[in-house]
């Protein structure tokens, strides 16, 4: 296990070096001066020159990704144009914000995915099954944005229940202790509802179309033949072997929660990662563009690496078939 686990770090420090180049020189070719925002105009332009060959703005692109890479290595991603404040900085102050989202939407998605996908499949062609298909074809082809608004129309304009923006109520920012959490639950709530639901419907596909695989197979027949109970037989037997495909949607689900939840953040005004994201190429910081995509792509290369651990820890002929 411990040769796997290592060929697989190996190969993520590989993957986020070259991702590293790519932003880089993407953010580097992009057109225009990502350091005009950080002075005035009033600065006589020989001063200005002087500084940006201090910052060393004009070296040769291969020297200026070396000297952004040593800073990166040591925890320096470097300072934000817009926000004035150093990157890392920033983005920890968001990121917290979008790890409870993420977390709870996935919580969401997984229970619900998981145990509806596993009812469909057992009473494959019933109501449930076929009215959980329509919603999820439903959750796939609606946009987040769109749901997200007809529930800011319903539960926070027409019934005035639930908080529409941001992550605690602007007028009772005095409030602590256990009336701050609940205020945050339930400014918490409606994204929850949106990414949670958007996601569920993929999980419950997977499962369902890996229990159906798995219910037609031998070794299930023969467990139903002994007289094993169902609940051992789905949950113990099938489930275990569904587990494969359900790991893969949850390690393309965290990063995508993580990256991917710029429109719910922006439409709730959810102070995350997201929104910081979308901030920061409208105002061209570009320091804070590559600091963002570096953070995301390094915890796509963890849920990675997570989810082949316990595809190993699941079905020990990954770690024969990987010698």
């Amino acid at each position: 296990m411990a040769k796997y686990i290592g060929k697989r770090l190996l190969q993520a420090v590989v993957i986020l070096f070259g991702v590293s180049i790519i932003v880089f020189a993407l953010v580097n070719f992009m057109p225009g001066d990502p350091y005009s925002g950080m002075y005035s105009p009033d600065i006589p332009p020989e001063q200005i020159e002087a500084k940006l060959q201090e910052l060393g703005a004009y070296d040769p692109l291969p020297l200026q990704y070396i000297k952004w890479l040593g800073r990166t290595l040591r925890g320096d991603l470097g300072y934000s144009i817009w926000y004035k404040a150093p990157v890392i900085t920033i983005i920890m102050g968001r990121l917290g914000n979008t790890a409870l989202l993420a977390c709870a939407a996935i919580l969401v998605s997984t229970l619900l995915g998981i145990t509806v996908g596993i009812y469909s499949a057992r009473h494959k062609k019933g109501i449930v099954d076929n009215v959980s298909s329509v919603l999820a074809f439903a959750a796939l082809s609606i946009p987040s944005f769109f749901f997200g608004m007809i529930l800011i129309k319903i539960f926070g304009v027409d019934l005035k229940v639930l908080p529409i923006s941001g992550m605690v109520t602007v007028s009772n920012k005095s409030i602590t202790g256990m009336a701050y959490v609940v205020d945050v639950l339930r400014h918490l709530i409606l994204p929850t509802v949106v990414l949670g639901l958007m996601n569920s419907a993929t999980m419950l596909r997977y499962t369902r179309s890996s229990m159906l695989d798995i219910q037609d197979m031998d070794y299930i027949r023969t467990a139903r033949a002994k007289g094993m109970p169902e609940r051992i037989v789905i949950y113990k037997h099938a489930l275990k072997n569904a587990l494969s495909q359900i790991i893969t949607v949850l390690s393309l689900q965290i990063p995508g929660l993580l990256s991917g939840s710029l429109l719910t953040e922006t439409v709730f005004l959810w102070p995350g990662v997201g929104r910081l994201n979308f901030e920061a190429v409208n105002h061209r910081d570009y320091p804070l563009i590559m600091g963002i995509v570096l953070v995301l792509a390094s915890f796509t290369l963890i849920a990675n690496l997570i989810a082949d651990v316990c595809y190993a820890a699941i079905d020990p002929r990954v770690l024969q078939n990987d010698k």
